[in-house]
């Protein structure tokens, strides 16, 4: 039986990667990590210093020497950078759109690329991104492609944000969500992409606790072999 493994989890915004990443590594008892996460870091450090994303020299400063902390709860994970609560920052429309810009530029990709791999290379671990099961962890055991349709991954961003009190409409969430695609599906470095192994879930009409339940039979076959 196989322990300890990689297990990867793409897709866009509003798939549900999250919260079914959380639950996937709480039932395996693995640890979880937020790899989009890096990006809304540094992100948002660009946003509130100012920094161009045409300052590659800039942005990769940032990422040197991050002290970031993922705490997980029952509900959420909270991310803390040094001692500063950051998880309702991170996810704020006008880093989300930063992170996304960021993320396009291949010297900030490479700065984490190693951070990435670091956290995860001794197995028994969750990571959600868009380019874990191509770049990152391209020989994970597990692959998992979480998708949705775009009107419900939009409808469910709009509602995470009303309930963080950002005030938006679901059209402009949408249309962010939609520019925030083509981005991510169009950039030249490591773009969003369905690795050809992975195992594609499209959680449009699941429950968090159906998807769960589809990546935990996956898991367990693996496990077993």
């Amino acid at each position: 039986m196989k322990t300890s493994l990689i297990i990867a989890i793409d897709g866009p915004s509003g798939a549900g990667k999250s919260s079914s990443s959380r639950q996937l590594a709480a039932r395996l008892g693995y640890r979880y990590i937020d790899t989009g996460a890096l990006y809304r870091v540094i992100g948002l450090l660009a946003w509130e210093r100012h920094i161009s994303l045409d300052d590659s020299k800039g942005l990769v400063a940032l990422c040197r020497d991050l002290p970031l902390r993922f705490i997980s709860e029952s509900t959420n994970v909270r991310v803390l950078l040094g001692e500063r609560d950051i998880t309702a920052a991170i996810r704020q429309p006008e880093v989300s759109q930063m992170a996304s810009k960021v993320s396009a530029q291949p010297a900030v990709r490479q700065a984490l690329l190693t951070l990435q791999r670091q956290m995860g290379q001794d197995g028994g671990v969750v990571l959600e991104g868009r380019d874990i099961g191509t770049v990152v962890f391209p020989d994970a055991d597990v692959k998992f492609f979480l998708d949705a349709s775009p009107e419900e991954r939009g409808r469910r961003r709009h509602d995470e944000l009303q309930q963080q009190g950002v005030t938006t409409t679901l059209d402009a969430t949408l249309r962010e969500m939609a520019e925030r695609d083509q981005r991510d599906s169009e950039r030249a470095h490591a773009p969003l992409r369905r690795a050809e192994d992975a195992i594609v879930v499209d959680s449009t009409t699941l429950s968090l606790d159906e998807v769960v339940h589809l990546l935990l039979q996956h898991v367990s076959a693996v496990r077993k072999c």
